[in-house]
């Protein structure tokens, strides 16, 4: 699953399409193209005939080129540092789907005739921009017609799957270890939402295995756990306040009375642009309720009214009306530092305004103070970084499209070389010009 416990998932979690991806369904036409080539020139027992330009004194010509066995290698070229993930599903791609249909249209698998290593899911590969000492991830010895195909959806799995897990990570990485939220669902299609879900998990292993820190996973679908056993957990949506007419307070109330006591109670409180006011609103509202459950003697329904955070989502096209304006200042739109200092303050000190009798006092300011402030809206590494820089008391980053980003320094695409073919039973190089056999102490040998 992962290098945390060094087991492989297997198709009993994926459910690959095997069938079709022996077909090549899911691959660019040119491999099948190729497919066809080698196995043709394999029942024509052609050898090799042509002018072998980069072998010196080594003579190619009784090389039968339509069975030739290649080593390849899979890599990305991502600067940096690099969370590796889709290895799992790509092994099992090509457990069940290397080989060739005999005469006969049967299917026959030649994964036990191949030799393949590589890394665990979570390792971590460094590339320093030179494609001459790329670190490969997967390595592959066998003969090429009978892999050639599955090319196109391996590299597809790691592409994808490390680009999450590696955003992940940064994003991880400039909160300074406080929980990030995986909100990217809506952003692309439901299909995916298993294997993503499973990167930020890998990347949230990867980050707490690093940096000493028990940071958990927090996903909002069911299909973004389902590899690894996690749960979609939420609360409230601008679209459930609309039902409750704007009234964000009677929303949550709602919520608290009928929603299962674990869920936690996030508000949502930019429905009406005013946050201060309906953090206020919710809080008084859900405190008296949790006070008079309390005295009742019902502390075990009292849970229910227990606020657990409030969160903070402005668009960032508007300026909340808690935040005074700084003029035409871009600083004033959105979730801003600003806003986030005026709503803790005003959460923290929202028991002062109660009429409370003096044993509650201390409870009182104990609930409040525990309201944790959630942020959403726009926010990617670099955002995080400056609200960290300037100490905000965000407690909670809910993160979405950014860790989907694949552009400039952030592009993670996996590629993938021949780097080595066997001739007379020897290796022997054969990378194209610009590329080398890479090294990588983390590929093991898979069974």
């Amino acid at each position: 699953m992962t290098i945390f416990n060094s087991e492989r998932l297997t198709n009993d979690v994926f459910k690959i399409d095997i069938k079709r991806m022996r077909q090549g369904w899911y691959s660019d036409k040119y491999f099948e193209n190729i497919g066809v080539m080698l196995k043709t020139l394999a029942e024509q027992k052609y050898l090799f005939n042509g002018k072998a330009l980069r072998l010196g004194d080594v003579d190619p010509s009784k090389t039968e080129t339509g069975n030739i066995e290649v080593e390849m290698q899979w890599f990305t070229r991502r600067k940096g540092q690099v969370v590796v993930a889709g290895v799992d599903k790509a092994l099992t791609v090509l457990r069940h789907c290397s080989g060739y249909f005999n005469g006969n249209g049967k299917f026959v698998n030649t994964w036990n005739r191949m030799e393949v290593e590589a890394v665990h899911d979570g390792a971590i590969i460094n590339y320093g921009g030179d494609p001459m000492t790329v670190q490969p991830v997967m390595r592959i010895r066998g003969r090429y017609r009978d892999f050639a195909l599955l090319e196109t959806p391996t590299l597809g799995l790691l592409t994808r799957s490390s680009r999450v897990a590696t955003n992940v990570y940064e994003t991880l990485m400039a909160a300074n270890g406080k929980p990030v939220l995986f909100f990217p669902a809506r952003f692309d299609l439901h299909e995916v939402q298993a294997a993503d879900g499973y990167a930020y998990n890998v990347a949230v292993q990867r980050f707490n295995h690093d940096h000493k820190k028990r940071v958990g996973p927090y996903i909002s679908t069911d299909a973004q756990g389902d590899w690894w056993g996690g749960a979609g957990g939420g609360t409230v949506a601008h679209a459930s306040i609309a039902c409750f007419f704007g009234d964000t307070a009677e929303t949550m109330m709602a919520f608290a009375a009928t929603c299962d006591p674990d869920i936690p109670r996030i508000a949502l409180v930019d429905f009406n642009n005013d946050s201060v006011k309906d953090s206020l609103l919710v809080m008084q509202r859900m405190f008296t309720r949790y006070r008079e459950l309390v005295d009742s003697g019902d502390e075990t329904e009292a849970k229910r009214y227990l606020l657990y955070g409030i969160r903070l989502d402005t668009s960032s096209s508007i300026r909340d009306v808690s935040v005074p304006p700084l003029g035409e200042h871009e600083l004033d739109m959105g979730v801003n530092p600003r806003l986030v200092f005026i709503v803790r303050n005003a959460v923290d000190s929202a028991w002062q305004k109660w009429d409370l009798p003096q044993e509650w006092l201390v409870r009182a300011r104990e609930w409040c103070e525990s309201v944790k402030i959630v942020v959403s809206g726009g926010f990617n590494p670099s955002k995080i970084s400056r609200f960290e820089k300037l100490d905000v008391p965000v407690d909670i980053y809910a993160v979405g499209s950014s860790l989907f980003a694949n552009d400039g320094p952030r592009v993670t695409d996996f590629t993938s070389d021949i780097a080595q073919v066997k001739i007379d039973g020897i290796w022997r190089a054969m990378s194209k010009i610009g590329r080398n056999r890479g090294h990588n102490p983390d590929l093991e040998l898979v069974s």
